[in-house]
């Protein structure tokens, strides 16, 4: 088998990872009432089914990337899909909502830490121009592609009751896929020799402790009603998070290894990089829950229709990413800025027409086409950006943090977000419904914007732009 074609192979081998890690973050939304229905699972166990997953994945990405640099991140890709796989297992057999909880929790672990091994192994294996723009463009239709996959092969595997297990083959349709993978991945992905590094577990303690502060209570707060104890983590969250930047940098002035190299995130091509996509992805996750609220909830569509709503959003989404390396490259700073400006008018087209009491499925389909070519166009290539300014050495760093800032930007804007849509619905009319869309999606624009101003600090400039160049070299 060429070179050309093994590469080919091992990157197919790391984004159905990523698929399947997408997807399980949004296919038990629609299983829901079959889960309540078949254990007899209270409102409080649900969420937590839904918000296990990402709380134990949000945690500990980071450390899952470090773990990576330590042991090579093939042999850990590998292990975490193994406990994915055997997660997933045990959720499809769970006799009881504990036990589904606690095998979703063992999910997320199992996610944590394949998933930034995907972006590592993209960052090592392929060399950067138009061989790594390509492989970060398909990571990018894995990314958008698996959450909408989730919601629309949840609806179906639900509906078909295949059989007669309800809910449970959401789960078990993982285990033969996890098992292929593997196999897959121990012929195509090549063996990296480990670092000579040691896990800092005094930082990974303490971050995962800032994390899970800031995760646990925009997961759970909104269906709470915001109670104290959610703005008591939220706040509690910030003076770990300092401490952990003093642990960093006490080790990496004793000459250890630190959980995350500061000095290579705060280079400014990286850490003003890491805000467009952060901001845009966050408008993106934010749509996920609230258009399925206004077409479940407010028209009375189903949980298929919902999902397949976004595949023009979707579909849009990857054609930037397939066409950057073909762009010459004095237009590659653009790019982002470009691209939060379409997001910005797709959103604010969308809200226009809702406020205005227009529901046309086209025109919603249409501006939802446009704002996935948008977001496609700065995600991807503030990702070729973002990997580009650091050596392949600092590889984990970027994987782990660029992952991480995704999951808390995303459970940011659904708890944000989708409490303003919320409390815009004074009815259950479909009028109603519409009009808290326009207000939420004019939100989403105004966040947009807010995207391109970042992009243009990061990339447009320059000084930047050379800067970006230089510090990818050092």
């Amino acid at each position: 088998m060429s070179e050309t074609r093994h590469k080919s192979s091992a990157l197919a081998v790391l984004l159905m990872m990523l698929v399947m890690y997408q997807a399980d973050a949004t296919i038990v939304n629609v299983a829901t009432p079959s889960i309540r229905g078949d254990l007899d699972a209270s409102g409080a166990e649900l969420e937590l089914v839904i918000s296990g997953y990402l709380l134990a994945s949000a945690t500990l990405l980071i450390t899952g990337a470090r773990l990576g640099h330590m042991g090579g991140y093939r042999s850990m890709f590998l292990a975490g899909l193994g406990v994915f796989g055997t997660a997933s297992l045990a959720c499809g057999l769970a006799p009881d909502p504990a036990v589904l909880i606690g095998a979703r929790v063992a999910q997320g672990v199992g996610g944590a830490l394949a998933y930034p091994q995907v972006l590592t192994g993209i960052q090592l294996s392929f060399d950067e121009g138009a061989e790594r723009t390509r492989a970060l463009g398909l990571y990018s239709i894995a990314l958008a592609g698996g959450a909408v996959l989730g919601q629309v092969l949840g609806g179906l595997l639900v509906c078909a009751n295949v059989l007669g297990l309800g809910w449970r083959p959401i789960f078990l349709i993982n285990v033969p896929i996890a098992a292929a993978v593997i196999l897959a991945g121990r012929h195509f992905l090549p063996a990296v020799r480990p670092a000579d590094a040691e896990l800092d577990l005094p930082g990974a303690g303490i971050l995962g402790s800032a994390v899970l502060l800031i995760i646990v209570p925009l997961s759970l707060g909104r269906g709470a009603g915001w109670p104290a104890w959610t703005w008591v983590c939220l706040a509690a969250s910030a003076p770990l998070l300092a401490t952990f930047i003093a642990i960093e940098r006490r080790q990496t002035a004793r000459g250890r290894s630190p959980l995350v190299d500061l000095h290579v995130i705060s280079r400014p091509a990286i850490a003003w990089g890491l805000w467009p996509p952060a901001l845009a992805v966050a408008t993106y996750y934010a749509l996920l829950f609230t258009l399925a609220q206004y077409l479940q909830r407010g028209l009375g569509d189903s949980a298929l229709v919902s999902g397949v709503t976004l595949v023009p959003w979707v579909i849009a989404f990857g054609i930037p990413g397939r066409a950057l390396r073909r762009l010459p490259a004095r237009s590659q700073p653009r790019l982002p800025l470009i691209g939060c400006a379409i997001l910005a008018a797709a959103y604010a087209g969308i809200s226009a027409s809702m406020l205005a009491g227009e529901r046309s499925e086209t025109v919603l389909l249409g501006l939802l086409a446009l704002g996935g070519l948008g977001l496609g166009t700065t995600f991807s290539s503030m990702l070729v950006h973002l990997t580009a300014a650091a050596t392949p050495r600092y590889a984990a760093d970027i994987s782990g943090v660029f992952t991480t800032v995704m999951q808390i930007a995303g459970a940011i804007s659904v708890a944000a977000l989708g409490t303003l849509y919320m409390s815009q619905l004074t009815d259950s009319t479909a009028a109603t419904a519409s009009h808290a869309f326009g207000v939420v999606t004019a939100a989403f624009a105004v966040v947009s914007v807010m995207a391109g101003a970042t992009a243009y600090r990061a990339t447009y400039t320059p000084a930047r732009c050379a800067g970006a160049a230089a510090t990818a070299r050092t």
